[in-house]
């Protein structure tokens, strides 16, 4: 009973310092937000109810971030960077997608999005009641592993029968609550119109987390499904998504002070983290991997100028690294300046003469900061070899990722079906098959080479001790040689053949009768990634306990509601237009405008804007697109909403629901904010709609898409 009314103060109360538009709140917290007294005329209940069409029933995740259905006709809006893997593939064939864009001028124009899925959110539901049980289990790892058979069975049970419904069940709060999520799954989605890249990513990664912002960072793309309503993959016989549900977008200006909000999938977030944790990403994870970033991202440039092809197969891998290398460049910066790391450890020391002035809270929580401090000094004993061997297995290039996923899929289908890691189900093999073709679209010989180059070198620097076994002969005989001959023998290059080994009856035995130098490798790192699997697995299992009970010790001292951290679930986020202070006498302002892009404008990437559009701006052709206030074009603005990585593409919406822009960046001076909200500095930075239909009708010449929305 202790634990259910602990459980139930933790979900039903505001707190632990959180500011007025702070928080990634569930579904199923919108009614406890009190929206109305924030401005807001959409009801809670019109965005979310469970048992009918809602707002919410709009949003996709998908493509690596979130889109949104915007037409009855299943038109989806989402970011340039999102669309970006699928114009990558389709330019393969000869043809630059990327720099030039892309228009279908009708239905049978608009082409395949190879690789991308689209699922669209159906309903959620409270299951902790089915996991409470698991709470007398003592043994944290068999504990953790019980857990999650029982999410395979929840998951299983929704799927059944159904192709192309997907569930997923999450842990909130470290396991203090368990939420199915439900959603219908469309493998036909097809590109509508791309800007230019010159327009949609305009500023490139100089400008990459950065305000003002001048991008247009949008594209369109639509949902197709079999005559019969239901979703598979692409086929010629499919129709556009009919639905009777959309998002409908603003036909009114946006001003400084207005309410805004997001629906969205956030990535990850690690708010209720202690100092350790700090310590371990501020002083090593984020410095070791952008030193790692900053050698693949040369080493992956420099074969830009091998052909168009080449530069448009690596493309997508260094802008991805760029993304993620630039986030840890300003996290750390961000984090030194407000000296984090002694915040926390303060917040920390305080906690602790709060848990150690009551008895009861000691026998609980007393030594409870020793113990997550000595789980990650184990960690750190290993930390070497565990980072070399996991990177490398991650970055080794595609050949060496495909001998792993092969093997080990052969390794779990030896296992009984319930001790089997839900990602090989049979369902999610059949999707991985799906899938091979595209990832070898961009798969480029040379820089996969070098690719497992740099990942055999990484481990030849390893120390006597802490040096990957499995990799000893091929170190010994030369890295050069061994990829050389590598790349000559596989026969992994071959889609049909590779397909033939995700076949049921493909053994471990079958598999090295093969000898395949990716699928012997593999084979050869197969025991130890198994034994730091295991490790891994009781870090996970201790550290998550851990963690479940500071958030309870956090909660009894501080008292409040809490929303979750971010982990890919559908979530709720609001806040106000609204510039900031980045320093002393800096402020910015809310909106940027099209003649910014202009003043930006240096004939060279990343600020080559297209001739079409200078000519536009310079003949004052803004039409219905330009604000009075300004006297201009919005194209972008910053508001304090609260998102991470996965909001990208996300609907941002107004008062009435309507969608008035679409996010895509935070800004540089908040950049702790996965760990820390700052109301004062933190903003979502978000491409106005007005500036996607001008572009849209101005440079796309794209009326029929306009017509398509309502315009």
């Amino acid at each position: 009973m202790k634990k259910v009314l602990l459980l139930l103060l933790m979900v039903t109360c505001i707190g632990i310092s959180l500011h007025a538009e702070e928080g990634m709140w569930l579904l199923d917290q919108l009614h406890q937000l009190e929206l109305e007294k924030k401005g807001f005329e959409i009801s809670a209940g019109d965005i979310y109810t469970p048992d009918k069409p809602s707002l919410v029933n709009c949003l996709v995740l998908g493509f690596g971030g979130t889109s949104e259905i915007v037409s009855a006709n299943g038109l989806v809006l989402t970011n340039h960077h999102v669309a970006f893997g699928a114009v990558q593939r389709a330019s393969t064939k000869g043809v630059d997608l990327i720099t030039n864009g892309f228009l279908a001028n009708d239905l049978s124009e608009e082409i395949e999005a190879p690789g991308y899925s689209a699922e669209v959110f159906q309903y959620m539901k409270d299951v902790t009641d089915r996991f409470l049980r698991y709470d007398r289990i003592r043994d944290l790892v068999k504990r953790d592993k019980q857990i999650r058979r029982r999410m395979k069975q929840i998951k299983e049970a929704v799927e059944k029968g159904k192709p192309d419904i997907t569930a997923r069940v999450a842990s909130m709060y470290n396991g203090k609550k368990y939420y199915l999520f439900v959603h219908k799954r469309y493998d036909d989605v097809r590109v509508v119109y791309v800007p230019p890249k010159a327009i949609g990513n305009y500023g490139g990664d100089i400008d990459n987390w950065m305000w003002p912002r001048h991008t247009g960072d949008f594209s369109f793309m639509r949902i197709y499904m079999a005559p019969d309503g239901s979703g598979r993959k692409f086929h010629k016989d499919n129709v556009p998504l009919k639905t009777d549900n959309w998002i409908r977008l603003s036909r009114s200006h946006l001003k400084d002070g207005d309410q805004t909000f997001i629906l969205g999938y956030p990535g990850s977030t690690t708010r209720y983290r202690t100092s350790y944790s700090v310590d371990e990403n501020l002083n090593h994870n984020y410095p070791d991997r952008i030193k790692l970033f900053q050698e693949v991202i040369s080493l992956l440039e420099s074969f830009e100028k091998d052909s168009m092809i080449a530069k448009m197969k690596v493309a997508g891998m260094i802008k991805g690294l760029n993304n993620v290398m630039k986030n840890y460049q300003g996290k750390i910066e961000d984090m030194n300046r407000i000296d984090f790391l002694a915040q926390k450890r303060q917040q920390e020391k305080e906690l602790k003469a709060f848990v150690d002035a009551n008895e009861k809270m000691k026998a609980r929580y007393g030594n409870l900061l020793e113990r997550i401090g000595a789980l990650y000094a184990q960690k750190a004993e290993t930390r070497s070899y565990d980072d070399v061997f996991m990177l490398s297995r991650m970055l080794g290039g595609t050949m060496m990722g495909l001998g792993i996923q092969i093997y080990n899929l052969a390794e779990e289908r030896a296992k009984p079906e319930k001790e089997r890691d839900p990602a090989f189900s049979e369902k999610e093999i059949a999707r991985a098959v799906s899938r091979l073709h595209f990832m070898l679209m961009a798969y480029y010989e040379p820089s996969d080479k070098a690719m497992l180059t740099l990942a055999l070198e990484k481990a030849d620097a390893l120390p006597e001790g802490r040096r990957i076994a499995a990799l000893e002969s091929i170190l010994n005989q030369g890295k050069e040689a061994f990829v050389e001959k590598a790349y000559k023998d596989t026969k992994l290059k071959d889609v049909e053949f590779v397909k033939t080994l995700f076949a049921k009856g493909m053994t471990t035995a079958k598999l090295k009768a093969l000898d395949d130098p990716f699928i012997n490798l593999a084979a050869g790192l197969y025991p130890e990634s198994e034994v730091m699997r295991k490790k891994n697995e009781k870090f996970d299992a201790e550290i998550s306990e851990r963690r479940k009970q500071y958030i309870e010790a956090l909660t009894a001292w501080k008292g409040g509601m809490l929303y979750p951290d971010a982990n890919r679930t559908l979530r709720f986020t609001y806040g106000k237009v609204a510039g900031y202070k980045a320093r002393d006498a800096v402020y910015y302002k809310p909106f940027t405008t099209l003649t910014g892009v202009i003043e930006k404008h240096t004939g060279e990437e990343p600020f080559d804007a297209p001739e079409a559009l200078r000519k536009v701006h310079a003949a004052g052709d803004f039409g219905r697109w330009m604000d009075p206030d300004l006297g201009d074009v919005p194209v972008a603005f910053v508001h304090r909403c609260d998102i991470t990585g996965g909001n990208s593409g996300s609907p941002v919406l107004n008062a009435r629901g309507e969608m008035i822009g679409i996010a895509f960046d935070g800004n540089w001076e908040a950049m702790n904010g996965d760990w820390q909200y700052d109301n004062e500095k933190q903003r979502t930075i978000s491409v106005d709609i007005r500036y996607v239909l001008f572009v849209t009708e101005k440079i796309g010449k794209a009326t029929h898409i306009l017509k398509e929305l309502g315009f």
